[in-house]
């Protein structure tokens, strides 16, 4: 299992051939990468600070993969999320899961996305032509977490 929170981008192919690499008992493996936008809510996004809580935030998003462990067969799991100054079309997190099977896989890579965007410490300020904003957390990212919770 790897957590990091990082200012460094990421290397997608590299994080999954290292998690791959050796292993035959992998027969999925489900990811997501998120990027930044160049536009929200209406306005154009010249660059996102994303901050963290050192220390915290990491111990958040092991909880969550330790929680994806428990509810499905999640063999191993990277997840990277960047913090600092990003601008659009820069990574900004990227979740890893490996399994034996494609629908723990990829049931587990979206409960830790959902997870992670409504329960990890992370804040973001968006620039705008207007100035700057903090982003809010969406309602739909909240509905998204609530249908794990049967």
């Amino acid at each position: 299992m790897k957590i990091s929170v990082q200012t460094e981008d990421f290397d997608f192919g590299a994080e999954c051939a290292a998690m791959t690499r050796g292993r035959t008992d992998i027969g999925a493996v489900a990811s997501f990468v998120g990027l930044v936008r160049d536009s929200n809510d209406g306005a154009g996004i010249s660059r996102m600070t994303l901050e963290h809580y050192p220390g915290m935030t990491e111990k958040s998003l092991e909880e969550i993969v330790e929680q994806a462990r428990g509810r499905w067969d999640v063999m191993d799991a990277t997840v990277i999320h960047r913090v600092g100054e990003l601008k659009p079309g820069d990574n900004i997190v990227l979740v890893v899961v490996a399994s034996a099977h494609r629908g723990d896989a990829f049931a587990a890579c979206e409960f830790i996305m959902d997870y992670l965007k409504t329960r990890a410490p992370f804040w973001k300020k968006e620039e705008t032509p207007e100035g700057g904003r903090w982003v809010d957390a969406r309602e739909s990212d909240d509905v998204a977490a609530e249908k794990w919770e049967t």
